[in-house]
């Protein structure tokens, strides 16, 4: 088997680390300067598109629905999302890192079968935080796949999005009845209660990582009353 080859690398706004990205052959990864561990793998992706297969289609039948994807990354899950938004549907991602949106139009492209090319996408570079706090009522879906979990990695800012403040601001800019999906690499209970007491209707999900096999990745799909 070939070795890892290095494509590029940005630095993480607000973290002294760096997003790297690696090709060997036909796969790819993302990871974080001076972690062990991948961030992401272009194999295993099964649980990135069930973020979006769990949540979308709830509030595709809408007119015009608006999903915010929080995370680029590889496009897995907006690819997933513009599958179930509906032809008048708009999904907006939001990236933090920009190369991460050059990556996902240039090597990366292919891998989610273009995403960025669909016209019914919308792209932010900047902190989905941000993007959150300025908006009320706008977004039927949110969805989050911006660290391992319900706390910081990438950006220790994260937390907020996590934090009942957080919750609250999310809450504020969900559409009522509108749905907030979160991604994690392991079950976090102290979570679920965090919703629950923010006034969220929670369902705890599960996907596997690779389709059918690999680890169990879990999804909080939670419904806001508005």
């Amino acid at each position: 088997m070939k070795a890892w080859v290095p494509l590029g690398s940005a630095p993480i706004p607000g973290s002294p680390d760096q997003l790297e990205l690696w090709q060997r052959e036909n796969e790819f990864s993302i990871r974080i300067s001076g972690y062990v561990s991948e961030l992401m793998n272009s194999r295993q992706h099964a649980s990135e598109e069930a973020l979006a297969e769990y949540a979308v289609p709830q509030v595709a039948g809408r007119a015009a629905a608006h999903v915010l994807v929080g995370g680029l990354g590889m496009g897995f899950t907006l690819a997933a999302a513009l599958r179930s938004a509906g032809p008048d549907g708009t999904v907006t991602v939001a990236e933090l890192v920009g190369a991460v949106v050059d990556w996902n139009r240039g090597p990366l492209a292919q891998a989610a079968g273009y995403p960025l090319t669909d016209p019914r996408t919308r792209v932010h570079v900047g902190d989905v935080a941000d993007l959150i706090r300025a908006s009320r009522r706008t977004f039927d879906a949110i969805l989050l796949d911006v660290d391992n979990g319900p706390e910081g990695m990438t950006q220790h800012g994260n937390d907020w999005l996590y934090s009942p403040r957080g919750l609250a601001a999310i809450r504020a800019a969900l559409t009522p009845g509108g749905l907030l999906a979160v991604w994690s690499v392991e079950a976090v209970p102290r979570f679920t209660a965090a919703l629950e007491r923010a006034g969220y209707h929670t369902e705890v999900r599960r996907a596997r990582a690779r389709e059918g096999r690999g680890a169990w990745h879990t999804i909080w799909v939670a419904r806001s009353d508005g």
